[in-house]
């Protein structure tokens, strides 16, 4: 009978799939090392778990060596024909590489469902690869893989790279919403990006959480509403939050989210009628806090109003009367400036005050050892 190469190399993979079969199973159930040893890679993105299970083969084993004999042999090229199906490579060894996404991902630019996927690789001899994630994940090795299974499809180049022995993948680059997932082995690597909605998957969250025990506490609401005042976004839900979190107590800290969210909006009278109860509440340094927060969002009047309202509260404070030198100093108003600054130094301030107000005179060209 005559034996075709496509005959040959179906007849090989079978044999190799009950070879490497046997191995495992024959010992009565007793475990035994493997050839090639099985691995897990978990990596956090944001707020979404990704876990990679594979199977390590090596490069060089049991006293021989494939460097150069790897690819287009044990990582074959293109779909093999193995019993009559055209498969691809595993991306592996043993059972099927799994990859599991805990929330809505893109790989590559293209959406991909939350869940567990079979990861397979259609590999070209032009340099480029073909990934493929597959929803059946419980095949042994390539064998039992179809087409009609495929979740998503990428494509994306093969590189080459320093030797790895044994097979393995690893993010190599990391963001606050991405990935760089590498599959390296003997001079080549594949890699491609995986991108997570962190702002869904953290609303999200907030929801399901703020439903529980955590939802029953201020902190818990005003939490999941700074959060959103932080990145300006989700403005509407964001108050709906934090008006949750005033009402089982009312603290600086949450009408402090709830006046950035109002100026985010652009209700400015609503921000500074909620300013204005934050600062009745204040101590000395919430309030001073309050005054430069102003300042940096250029709201000189308000910032100036605060400061102000800390020196009547607190007027032998030195360093009150640094802040509103400094405020006046920004609005452009010099005389008060260095009026104010001038009596902060006199109140025996501390050093960084002391260093704080000599260094605004200085920039109104005052030198206050010269002058005293």
């Amino acid at each position: 009978m005559k034996i075709t190469i496509s005959t040959f190399v179906r007849l090989f993979a079978i044999l190799l799939w009950v070879s490497t079969y046997n191995t495992s199973v024959n010992a009565q159930g007793l475990a035994t090392p493997r050839v090639s040893p099985p691995a897990e890679l978990k990596q956090t993105i944001g707020l979404t778990d990704i876990t990679i299970n594979y199977s390590r083969p090596k490069v060089k084993r049991d006293g021989q060596d494939r460097t150069g004999k790897i690819w287009g042999s044990a990582a074959w090229y293109g779909f093999i024909d193995a019993g009559g199906s055209k498969v691809p490579w595993r991306a592996g060894a043993n059972e099927n590489t799994l990859i599991t996404f805990s929330d809505d991902v893109s790989i590559e630019g293209k959406p991909l469902k939350a869940g567990k996927y079979g990861l397979y690789a259609a590999l070209g001899e032009d340099g480029n690869a073909t990934l493929i994630f597959s929803n059946k994940t419980d095949a042994w090795g390539s064998f039992g893989y179809q087409e009609s299974d495929d979740a998503l499809r990428v494509n994306v180049p093969i590189k080459d790279h320093h030797f790895v022995n044994p097979l393995t993948y690893d993010f190599v680059d990391l963001g606050n919403d991405f990935g760089v997932l590498a599959l390296t082995w003997e001079k080549k690597q594949i890699a491609f990006t995986i991108k997570v909605d962190v702002q869904d998957a953290v609303l999200a969250n907030f929801r399901h959480q703020l439903h529980g025990e955590v939802g029953k506490t201020w902190q818990g609401p005003n939490a999941a509403a700074a959060y959103c005042a932080q990145n300006n976004f989700n403005h509407k839900e964001a108050l709906e939050w934090v008006e949750q979190s005033i009402k089982l107590e009312k603290t600086a800290g949450n009408m402090g989210t709830k006046a950035q969210l109002l100026y985010q909006t652009g209700d400015k009278h609503a921000a500074f009628a909620t300013t204005d109860q934050l600062a009745e509440m204040s101590n000395n340094a919430q309030l001073n806090g309050l005054g430069y927060q102003m300042l940096q969002i250029g709201e000189m009047e308000k910032a100036v109003e605060y400061f102000q309202l800390n020196v009547e509260r607190n007027p032998k404070d030195a360093n009150v009367y640094d802040s509103l030198g400094e405020a006046y100093m920004m609005k452009g108003d010099k005389k008060k400036a260095i009026k104010t600054l001038k009596k902060a130094l006199s109140l025996n301030p501390a050093d960084n005050v002391k260093q704080n107000s000599m260094a605004n005179l200085k920039k109104m060209g005052v030198d206050w050892k010269e002058s005293h």
